[in-house]
């Protein structure tokens, strides 16, 4: 297994793991076919990414197939430069195999080379394995974010979590 960062020439594998993931879990943001990005608009959005220098995109590969990633979104303006929003998605056959735990390692890792203090996600707050994994990587509960998803048909809360480095 290996985590590396995304290059644009992963476009094709990243969307296909994106649906699969989209399909596999209510917990990421699209439902399952709702994506509709383009391999283009998927190369395109990697690009821009690569050079921005207050994000990237972690991607982990197992046998020449992606199977999981964590991005951060960082922010150009000064206020909030130091500051990271979080997105991890793994397959779920990988789940509970140490991946998580790696991403984080990998991106705190990256974060504290940029300068960044502040790493930041949202978890729905039935998400008990999320929620473990976030915590066991540091990360603690600040808030809640009430109704701020609707998953089939209901209301979900989401739980805003943040680590400082």
């Amino acid at each position: 297994m290996k985590i590396r960062q995304i290059k644009e020439s992963d476009a094709k594998a990243f969307l296909k793991l994106l649906k699969q993931l989209d399909g596999e879990t209510e917990f990421m943001l699209f439902e399952d076919g709702e994506r509709t990005t383009t391999v283009n608009e998927q190369a395109a959005k990697i690009r821009s990414i690569t050079h921005d220098p207050h994000s990237t995109i972690f991607i982990v590969e197992q046998e020449d197939r992606l199977i999981g990633f964590l991005g951060a979104m960082g922010n150009a303006q000064n206020r909030r430069r130091h500051s990271i929003h979080i997105a991890i998605g793994i397959l779920q056959q990988w789940v509970g195999k140490g991946i998580g735990r790696n991403l984080f390692k990998e991106v705190e890792r990256w974060a504290k080379q940029k300068g960044m203090h502040r790493l930041e996600l949202t978890v729905m707050v039935h998400n008990e394995a999320g929620i473990a994994l976030y915590k066991k990587a540091g990360f603690e509960i600040e808030g809640v974010k009430r109704h701020s998803m609707q998953v089939n048909g209901a209301y979900v809360d989401e739980f805003y979590m943040a680590k400082l480095i």
